[in-house]
């Protein structure tokens, strides 16, 4: 902990962060008492914090730190993991354009029913054989390409889905995680508060407090020419875009 926030403050110089130069300095980069100033802490508490003392920190602090000496996403990470041991919550922000459009090449190499979400699970990007098998998602409002959503609000998942109850379960209990890592963005609570009033199932589901990281498993398809289809689904992460999911179906003859 401590070499990383000393190496942090040493690449800044004070205008960097808009504060005076000043004289006679005699160290390179930031002062403690300036990064203390710029996180909103007392002088002493960053101190301890810096040298590692067992102290219990919160996230906002953390969040600030990283602002306050300018942290790349991947440092921001390793700050959460260094004072708190996990990743640092999830904001649900814009999918840079050209994350997109790579992840999109992806897609279409992929035979199989596949699909982009984000953290929130909005549909991002879909490929040919997902909107052969499961519909098109360019004929539903773009607000409405959320997987939590259509899951609990179209009569059709039920009758398609002979395992409705069970998927369902899952689906919110994945989505608790991101909610949880979100630690409150409005985009997530929106969203919850939105399902709970216009969804019982969703509201009984989501008052039981199940958690998973688990993204694969057996997802049953009925269908009126076909019959009964089984996939296992898989989820795969970019490391370049950690945000985005893409989720495939593969066949299971």
């Amino acid at each position: 902990m401590s070499e990383f926030l000393k190496s942090r403050r040493a690449r800044l110089a004070p205008a960097d962060v808009g504060l005076p130069s000043g004289g006679g300095r005699r160290i390179r980069g930031l002062r403690r008492e300036e990064v203390a100033v710029l996180a909103g802490v007392g002088l002493t508490w960053y101190t301890w914090f810096e040298q590692g003392r067992r102290i219990q920190v919160s996230t906002p602090f953390l969040q600030n730190l990283a602002r306050a000496l300018r942290l790349s996403d991947s440092e921001r990470a390793h700050l959460f993991m260094l004072a708190q041991n996990r990743q640092p919550p999830r904001a649900l922000n814009a999918t840079p354009v050209d994350a997109l459009e790579r992840l999109k090449s992806v897609l279409a190499a992929i035979s199989s029913p596949a699909y982009i979400r984000n953290s929130r699970f909005d549909v991002l990007a879909w490929n040919d054989a997902n909107t052969r098998m499961f519909g098109d998602f360019a004929r539903v409002p773009e607000k409405e390409r959320n997987i939590i959503r259509r899951m609990f609000a179209r009569p059709h998942y039920r009758r398609t889905m002979p395992n409705w109850e069970q998927d369902a379960r899952g689906l919110v209990a994945s989505f608790r995680l991101n909610y949880g890592q979100a630690n409150g963005a409005e985009e997530f609570s929106s969203l919850v508060a939105d399902m709970i009033a216009s969804s019982p199932d969703f509201a009984r589901i989501w008052a039981e407090h199940e958690v998973t990281d688990l993204g694969e498993g057996v997802y049953l398809y009925r269908t009126e020419r076909r019959g009964t289809l089984a996939f296992r689904h898989s989820t795969l992460m970019s490391e370049a875009f950690p945000e985005l999911r893409i989720i495939i179906y593969i066949p299971v003859s």
